[in-house]
């Protein structure tokens, strides 16, 4: 100040991450509603949530109650949480699944599931995909194993015996070679999965 008057202004401001917009329309397009939880100030958060259209948003939340909302959260629905400071610990660690930015601490990135290694927003929303696609097949290869089992086994216990049908072993053992690499080449498919 020069005699009363106001000689500069300067404001301050964290920058939103490159391709956050692009990674929460990713989110939403999965399904999965977005949920901010952070320390800041009520306009702040209003403000990026607004921008990066954000289904609901916590501001002013201390650390310890990060980690109690996200228990109330995950009543509701299955939870991830991204983050990369001291104060998000307590959150990734209470989140079903816990997505730490490399580039954060280390307190944050112990509490963590997963690291995205490049701090870019998208990898989560690759993680998610890749994580919905393994589930995918572990749940295709635990039917193929079950039904096969359901139908082998009595098979070479002889049940099918009085119809003329008998697995002997060494039929039974290249059954059992061929629903192994069945299940093994399904889940190399994972491979294929586009993220």
């Amino acid at each position: 100040m020069n005699k009363g008057q106001v000689l500069a202004v300067f404001g301050l401001a964290d920058r939103v991450r490159e391709r956050a917009r692009e990674a929460i329309q990713r989110l939403h397009e999965m399904g999965i509603q977005t949920v901010m939880i952070t320390g800041d100030a009520e306009a702040v958060a209003k403000t990026v949530a607004t921008e990066l259209n954000i289904d609901r948003y916590y501001a002013r939340v201390l650390p310890q109650d990060k980690a109690a909302l996200i228990r109330r959260l995950k009543a509701e629905k299955p939870t991830a949480f991204v983050g990369d400071g001291i104060n998000d610990a307590p959150a990734l660690f209470e989140a079903d699944l816990g997505l730490a930015i490399g580039s954060g601490t280390n307190v944050a990135i112990e509490s963590a599931d997963l690291v995205l290694v490049k701090s870019d927003p998208l990898d989560a929303t690759y993680a998610l995909k890749l994580a919905k696609a393994t589930y995918n097949k572990m749940i295709q290869n635990l039917f193929w194993a079950t039904g096969y089992n359901v139908i082998e086994i009595p098979l070479a216990a002889g049940v099918a015996y009085p119809l003329g049908i008998l697995l002997t072993p060494a039929v039974g053992a290249i059954l059992m070679t061929v629903s192994t690499v069945v299940v093994s080449i399904n889940a190399i498919l994972l491979r294929r999965v586009s993220i």
